[in-house]
């Protein structure tokens, strides 16, 4: 068959699937893959709901786990029948910068070339599909490793190591760590860098949420954060580590705040704006780190994915449903929650 079903974006509240053209091999790297369990990114749910600025229409769907229905004639690592962990973006494996962990910023692809986010990402398809076309898949695809659920993982691709990135660097010296996360209504990333946080043997963690969903207070609970009911309770300049995970001003200057002397403060949010005013002054005396930007999501994934091999993480505590592939289009309208989509 050379047609396919995917399902489009189309415009804020309105999804639907379409019939497209089928992916093929184009080159002698490539593989196709077949989804089978696809996650919703915590960009996803804003896209849909209209909190992030991105024209349709264009194909969903940038986290997952899928089986690989054909590899073409220069692929030695990955088999067909085999079931791998798809990254979000688009990478080598063999430039400059990809050889450097850089995968974000791959030297043989546009600037920030990913899956399922077309106006920035460029047309490399979305995930909801029958078939995604993956180049340098010997690079690209990570097999899943036996016994583990794909359901659970579907994050892997993006939002998982978006969450180890804001944590795992800098938890040297557990014991003596302290993490505050700050969220603003994402349901997934500020939850994994909690549980991520505290698989790496961190006893202090604080979640305070900016939204107004109380049933994030009890998520963050289960993840291993004891919670701050309001702006008031946080303390100035104690935290190791402290996310922003709030698209706000207010709060970002309060996680530098918290952040002690020589800390760091991860940003793992996006800013639409470019003028955003910081406390220069503040962060230069007290020598505090502000570390933003995209994750290099296919170099950092092994690293996540050993602590759910080792039993310390489990991901799928962080998932607020599992639907039918068919379901998908309904799910999605539903209130923003971390949903995967299995075929």
């Amino acid at each position: 068959m050379n047609r396919m079903e995917q399902l489009f974006f189309v415009e804020s509240g309105r999804v639907e699937w379409r019939d497209v053209p089928r992916p093929e091999l184009t080159d002698g790297q490539d593989a196709l893959v077949r989804p089978v369990a696809v996650a919703t990114c915590d960009i996803d749910t804003g896209l849909i709901h209209g909190n992030v600025p991105f024209p349709g229409p264009f194909p969903l769907g940038h986290e997952g786990v899928g089986d690989v229905v054909e590899i073409g004639s220069e692929v030695t690592t990955i088999s067909v029948g085999e079931r791998v962990i798809i990254p979000f973006q688009v990478s080598c494996g063999s430039c400059a910068r990809c050889r450097r962990g850089l995968t974000a910023s791959c030297e043989r692809v546009d600037l920030g070339a990913k899956y399922g986010l077309e106006p920035f990402g460029g047309p490399w398809g979305g995930f909801l599909s029958d078939v995604v076309r993956v180049p340098w898949a010997d690079h690209m695809l990570v097999p899943l490793p036996e016994g583990v659920d794909p359901i659970a993982v579907a994050s892997l691709s993006d939002n998982i190591p978006d969450g180890w990135r804001t944590v795992g660097p800098f938890v040297n010296d557990a014991p003596n760590t302290s993490v505050l996360v700050i969220g603003g209504a994402a349901p997934s990333i500020p939850f994994y860098s909690i549980a991520i946080a505290k698989a790496l043997g961190v006893e202090q963690i604080d979640y305070l949420e900016l939204g107004d969903s109380a049933a994030l207070y009890d998520k963050a609970a289960r993840a291993g954060a004891s919670t701050l009911m309001s702006p008031d309770e946080v303390r100035t300049g104690t935290y190791t580590v402290t996310v922003c995970s709030a698209s706000d001003v207010d709060a970002l200057k309060l996680a530098l705040r918290a952040t002690e002397p020589d800390g760091t403060c991860v940003v793992n949010t996006v800013f639409f704006q470019d003028d955003v005013p910081i406390p220069m002054f503040s962060m230069y005396t007290h020598g505090v780190r502000l570390v933003t930007g995209r994750v290099n999501a296919r170099a950092v994934m092994p690293k996540p994915l050993d602590l759910i091999v080792n039993g310390t993480f489990q991901p799928e505590a962080v998932t607020d449903a599992i639907v039918g592939w068919r379901d998908a289009p309904d799910a999605l309208m539903a209130r923003p929650q971390k949903l995967v989509i299995q075929r």
